[in-house]
């Protein structure tokens, strides 16, 4: 997927539309965690990292990458697949 020619949206409003994500933190490998997979099967989990400009942005699914943060939500993203997430507010994060 090439990010810089994909469609771009905001982090609220996919907040306001699947509810208030939590910071995952992957203490083995993903392929061994049963409630990671539990989740990405259920296309809830979003990938963000930081840009080269310092930003961070996020990515529907499951990418990995060093310096990567994962993000599980209520609701499911395949809405939202192949558009590029800008304007993360963490405060909106709960942990």
């Amino acid at each position: 997927m090439k990010l810089l020619k994909t469609k771009t949206i905001r982090f609220s409003q996919i907040v306001e539309e699947c509810g208030l994500p939590n910071i995952y933190i992957l203490w083995q490998k993903p392929a061994a965690d049963r409630r990671f997979q539990a989740q990405l099967k259920n296309n809830r989990v979003m990938t963000v990292q930081k840009s080269e400009s310092g930003t961070d942005f996020g990515i529907i699914g499951f990418k990995e990458r060093k310096g990567t943060r994962y993000l599980v939500f209520p609701k499911s993203l395949k809405q939202f697949a192949d558009k590029r997430v800008i304007g993360i507010d963490w405060a909106r994060v709960r942990e």
